[in-house]
């Protein structure tokens, strides 16, 4: 009796709990390095980049996109782009402060 109670109770509570709507992608993409020359040529190359990716790869508005790491590989810049909107930012935030209090 007790376990019908708690898998009723569980069930309940999972058919009444509203998921966030909330959008964060990490996304890889690269441009040749040797289309940077100098620092404008860069700027240039990574707004292109990220451009493709918000028109070609993102089906919801996003209101940040954070360089999350580049590396020159092979002739490559590989750039790993995270990307969400308003939700998503405050969700990033509430699992960064989690992860800065929880200790093993």
């Amino acid at each position: 009796m007790k376990i019908l109670a708690a898998v009723l109770i569980g069930f309940l509570l999972t058919m009444s709990a509203y998921p966030a709507a909330a959008y964060v992608v990490a996304v890889t993409t690269s441009i040749p390095a040797q289309s940077v020359a100098n620092d404008d040529d860069l700027d240039a190359a990574l707004k292109a980049a990220i451009d493709d990716v918000l028109e070609h790869v993102v089906a919801f508005s996003p209101t940040f996109v954070s360089v999350e790491s580049a590396r020159a590989v092979g002739g490559r810049i590989y750039l790993l782009l995270i990307i969400g909107d308003d939700e998503g930012a405050a969700t990033l935030k509430v699992l960064s402060e989690s992860t800065k209090t929880t200790s093993f």
